[in-house]
Order: C-alpha cells, then structure tokens, then sequence
C-alpha cells in the first residue's frame, strides 16, 4: 500500500491548498481505508479545527440521544435487469450484431477475401463487454459499484448477457457461412476471457479496447491484406483457443476479488 507523503496530509489538512482533484480525491480514498494515515492526519489539524470537530461531535451526540428514532424504511435489492443488463449496452450489440451481418454478405460478395466472421469473432464480444461494466456508460454506475451487488458475481452477469446475444449471432453467421464452429465460438470465449482478467488490473474497458485494438493490428487487417486467414485461425488451433479459454476462465476467478475495488474493472 503507497501511503500520502507527509507534505500532503499536512497540506489536505490545511484545506488542500496546492492540491489539485486528483491528489484530493487520492487522499480520501486512501484515509478510508487506512487508520495509521488518518492518525497522521489529526496530528496536523490545527487547535481551530479540534475544537470545530469537538463542537460538532457534541453537537451530534446531543442530538442523537434527544431525538426520535429514524423509521425503518424497507431495505430494497438492486433491481434485477440492473445485476444483468444495462440499456446503454443495446446500441453496441445491435452495432456488433450488424458488422457480423456485413461480415456475411462480404463473405459470399468476395471469397477471395479470408472469411471475416473468423476474423471478426474474437472481438465480436469485445465492445459489449467493455460497455457492460463501465461507470461512463451506465448512469448508475458508481453506485452500483458502491453496493454488496457488486463485484465478480455482477461482472460475470453482465457479460453472460453480452454472450447470450453474441453467441448466437456468431453461431448463425459460422453456419450461414461455412465456417468450423470452433474457431468461431472459442476465440470469441477466449477473448472474452482475456478481458475479464486483464480487466481485473486495468479496467475492463481498457483491456477490451486494447485487445481489440491488438487484434485488428497484428491480425486482422494484414489478414485482408494478405488475402488469407492468420495461422491462429486454421485448422487444427481449436484445441489450442480451448485451452487458453480455461487458462484464462480460472485467472479471472482468482482475480475476481479485485472487482470489488471501485476502481478495478469499471
């Protein structure tokens, strides 16, 4: 744990001065959790602001014991579509719904082309994945991330619900294009996988982009330009995807922990 430097704790309590956001919003975070930089803290409080926080304490106690009882209110779980889906989600599945389509009818317009559904598969998952659990694009998402809902169960959800879309679409365009079944569907799982636990470390979004972004570079679009499929995509690399799916499914489980963290995985 890398704990504030002495300079700014006593600058945090003398209001911040010389402190941007940023390190303001670091040290709070980090007072939270720590009882040694909180005793720290009080050793730099001015006599003013003791005395201001012994009024208020006195202030409150009082309060407390002289006042009414708050009523119970009914204690209410997060909803259930807000577990498994978020409805800013939809855009990008029906985009990555269409370019599987469009990979379709490029398949049968120019078959000199590599087969784009193959190309396509592994990143098909990728944009909704990054999206489903994302305080940029869900409106509640901090909050979320604040509740007991949250964590590796709410993750998984969500990128179940991404899969339940995907995989079919993918399953259909391998069929409708003749495509083996097992370079379509296990690159997509093996990548969806890699997100997760990449993600665990450096946010899901980030790591989708990148591996997309590194896939497109170094696979895709020399693929197209060489007219011919990359040799992670032939036959006889099936074994090889189901593999590095079940390597990587058990890294994200042991590096589910870490999307407890607000800042882990969002």
């Amino acid at each position: 744990m890398t704990h504030p430097p002495t300079s700014v704790l006593a600058r945090y309590a003398h209001g911040g001065q010389g402190l941007d956001d940023a390190a303001l919003w670091s040290v709070e975070a980090h007072l939270d959790t720590c009882a040694a930089c909180r005793a720290h803290l009080a050793a730099h409080t001015t006599p003013d602001t003791r005395d201001l926080l012994d009024r208020v304490a006195a202030s409150l106690d009082q309060a407390i014991g002289t006042g009414l009882l708050p009523a119970r209110q009914p204690v209410r779980a997060l909803a259930p579509h807000r577990r498994w889906f978020v409805w800013t989600l939809l855009p990008w599945l029906v985009m990555t719904v269409a370019v599987l389509g469009c990979g379709v009818l490029l398949d049968s317009v120019a078959p000199s082309l590599p087969s784009l559904v193959l190309l396509l598969a592994p990143v098909a998952p990728l944009p909704g994945v990054a999206v489903a659990w994302s305080r940029r694009f869900d409106p509640a998402g901090e909050l979320i991330a604040a509740t007991s809902a949250a964590g590796p169960t709410m993750v998984l959800r969500r990128t179940l619900a991404v899969l339940v879309v995907i995989l079919p679409a993918l399953l259909l365009a391998g069929v409708s294009t003749g495509t083996s079944l097992a370079l379509t569907l296990l690159p997509c799982l093996a990548f969806t996988a890699a997100a997760l636990a990449l993600g665990a470390f450096v946010g899901v979004r980030r790591a989708a982009t990148g591996l997309g972004a590194l896939w497109a570079a170094a696979v895709l679009l020399p693929s197209v330009a060489a007219h011919s499929l990359p040799p992670v995509l032939r036959p006889g690399t099936a074994l090889a995807w189901g593999a590095a799916t079940v390597a990587l499914a058990a890294l994200t489980v042991l590096a589910g922990p870490r999307f407890r963290r607000l800042t882990s995985g969002i």
